[in-house]
C-alpha cells in the first residue's frame, strides 16, 4: 500500500499535489497531522522556511513562537542530526519543556516521528508526523514505521526543492561523467560499491568515488536520492 506513495509523491507537479501526497502518506501510516519544511540558508543571518503541513486552526499561532522553537527538544534534534527521533511526552520532559508539549498536545501533538535530511549549499528537509495516540510499543512495527518515513523522505525531498522553490534557485541539470552514471545505473539496480566495482573492473574505492562525485554534482546527501534525482533528469534509465 506504501509503495505507491513513493511514486506518486516523485510524480507531483505543483505545490497542492505535493500537498495531497505528503498528507496521504501520513494517514496510511496512522498520523493525522504531518510537516514538510524545505529549509534553505542564504546567509548566515537569512534562513528560509517554506512548510507544507495539515495543522488544527489556532495551532501556528500558538506554537509558531521563536522562543519554542529554541527550546523544542525535537526541533534541536533535527538541526543536528539526521538521524530520526521518535518523540513522546517524556522526551519534552527530559529537556525541560514540558509546556510546550502540554502547548501541542491540546492539538493532537502528543506523539510523533521527525527527521531531517541535510543536503549541500545549505538546503535542508525536514518531515514530521504527529498523532494523539501513543506509538505501536512493538519494536519491530515503530522500526518498520520510521523507515517507511525515511524511504518517503528520499523520494519527497526531490519533489520539494523542484515544487517549492523559486525557478531561478533551482540548479540546471549536472555534467555527470559516463562513469558516474554507469555507476548510478548499478546502483539504482541494487548493486553494492563492491558489486559495481567487479562489473566495472574498477576498485570498489573507486566505485565509490564515483558515486560520491555523482551525490555531489547532484546536490544529494546520498546515494539514494542520487539515482531519484538521476532518473528525474534523464539521466540513467
Amino acid at each position: 500500500m506504501l509503495q505507491g506513495g513513493y511514486q506518486s509523491v516523485l510524480e507531483a507537479r505543483s505545490r497542492e499535489e505535493f500537498r495531497s501526497e505528503v498528507i496521504r502518506f501520513a494517514q496510511k501510516l496512522d498520523f493525522q497531522t504531518v510537516s514538510a519544511i524545505t529549509v534553505v540558508d542564504h546567509t548566515l543571518a537569512e534562513t528560509e522556511f517554506i512548510t507544507i503541513d495539515n495543522c488544527p486552526a489556532g495551532y501556528a499561532e500558538v506554537m509558531h513562537a521563536p522562543e519554542f522553537g529554541r527550546r523544542d527538544p525535537v526541533m534541536q534534534h533535527c538541526k543536528r542530526n539526521s538521524m530520526p527521533i521518535v518523540w513522546d511526552r517524556q522526551t519534552y520532559a527530559r529537556h525541560g519543556a514540558s509546556d510546550i508539549w502540554e502547548s501541542q498536545a491540546q492539538f493532537g501533538y502528543s506523539t510523533g516521528i521527525c527527521l531531517a535530511l541535510h543536503l549541500p549549499e545549505g538546503r535542508h528537509f525536514v518531515l514530521g508526523v504527529d498523532r494523539d495516540q501513543p506509538l505501536p510499543s512493538d519494536s519491530g512495527q515503530l522500526t518498520r514505521m520510521v523507515a517507511d518515513l525515511q524511504l518517503f523522505a528520499v523520494h519527497a525531498v526531490d519533489t520539494a526543492l523542484r515544487v517549492l522553490l523559486p525557478e531561478e534557485k533551482v540548479t540546471e541539470s549536472p555534467r555527470l561523467t559516463p562513469r558516474e552514471l554507469e555507476c548510478l545505473h548499478w546502483t539504482m539496480e541494487g548493486k553494492t560499491a563492491w558489486e559495481v566495482g567487479a562489473i566495472l573492473s574498477i576498485t570498489e574505492r573507486t566505485a565509490v568515488l564515483h558515486i560520491n562525485n555523482a551525490m555531489h554534482k547532484l546536490g544529494c546527501s546520498n546515494k539514494h536520492q542520487a539515482v531519484l534525482k538521476a532518473l528525474r533528469l534523464g539521466l540513467i534509465r
